[in-house]
């Protein structure tokens, strides 16, 4: 090809891929044929002047969670594509594919054992009613009396008995304790006891993640003492599960204010037909891997900008070893 030649296959595709021209209007502007403009084009491509790249979304956030799934051994993974990395939005897209997963997975006699936080709120709320007999819904952990935010553990369940034609069991109790003797009393009352171990015997348990110790809503609640905060900061605490607190590796972080805490023990998670974590948003980042590291979940739902920061941290600990 001529030098003149390349010159003109370089412009009409610039005109045509860079400055939007119809071909109609290349030719008029090079003084050729339509049909010559359209071989110019072919010209470009065929000598790899111009390349396409078709970039399907679907297909990237199924790599995304493949990638997990292989990673941590899961046996489901499934993410959100929120259209904004907002943490009020991929909240809502996440509620809204976790809901769509729990209606297809439950069946007669389950028993779903489910712990609050807006991002259960959010499954909750766009659950659909199923045609199911026998199932029960229950609370996994103690709440909080108040928080800056609302923690809907009492809405998150009506939700849930109103989708599976149920009435709920409720644990109107604090999560974390002062003493391990004040929770020794209550877990001995025998109604206390027989919603803990329904929650036990679950099938089912839908959690997330809480946020960093400093900025979680226990803390917030005032059930971690200023001491509490001291020695989670030392145990590098990532966040909370069912109220526990754990660090990157999974490990509960400290067994005092373990032993204090009311509600299921997290070695029963790993024991689950479906343990769905359902959680997104770069302040929960870390607690997902601590979450994911521990076991605790079979089942990840999350959102691709959270799945991206998921997957970067897996390669640079496969770079440093």
């Amino acid at each position: 090809m001529t030098k003149d030649k390349l010159a003109r296959v370089v412009r009409a595709a610039k005109m045509y891929y860079q400055l939007d021209y119809s071909q109609q209007a290349i030719a008029e502007e090079l003084g050729i044929s339509r049909p010559s403009v359209s071989r110019l084009l072919q010209e470009a491509k065929d000598r790899g002047i111009v390349q396409i790249r078709i970039v399907d979304p679907e297909e990237d956030v199924q790599q995304l969670a493949e990638l997990l799934k292989e990673h941590y051994g899961l046996k489901e993974c499934l993410i959100a594509d929120s259209p904004v990395n907002d943490e009020k939005v991929i909240k809502e897209e996440i509620g809204r594919k976790a809901s769509e997963y729990l209606f297809q997975i439950v069946k007669d006699g389950d028993i779903i054992g489910a712990t609050w936080g807006t991002t259960i709120y959010e499954v909750a709320r766009h659950m659909k009613t199923k045609s199911v007999h026998d199932v029960n819904v229950t609370q996994l952990n103690g709440g909080v009396s108040y928080s800056e935010t609302n923690t809907y553990a009492a809405e998150i369940l009506n939700y849930l008995g109103r989708a599976f034609h149920t009435s709920p069991h409720f644990l109107p109790l604090p999560a974390i304790v002062d003493h391990l003797v004040v929770k020794q009393a209550i877990v001995s009352d025998r109604h206390i006891r027989y919603v803990l171990e329904l929650a036990e015997k679950a099938n089912i348990a839908l959690f997330t993640v809480g946020n960093r110790y400093e900025e979680s809503a226990l803390y917030k609640a005032d059930y971690l003492s200023e001491e509490d905060l001291k020695v989670l900061k030392e145990k590098h605490a990532v966040g909370d599960i069912c109220s526990h607190m754990i660090d990157i590796e999974g490990n509960v972080c400290d067994e005092g204010i373990n032993s204090r805490t009311i509600g299921i023990g997290l070695e029963h998670l790993r024991k689950k037909e479906f343990s769905i974590l359902a959680a997104g948003g770069m302040k929960k980042a870390e607690g997902i891997i601590g979450a994911l590291n521990g076991q605790y979940a079979n089942v990840l739902i999350t959102d691709q900008y959270t799945a991206e920061v998921l997957i970067s941290k897996i390669r640079q600990e496969d770079t440093a070893s």
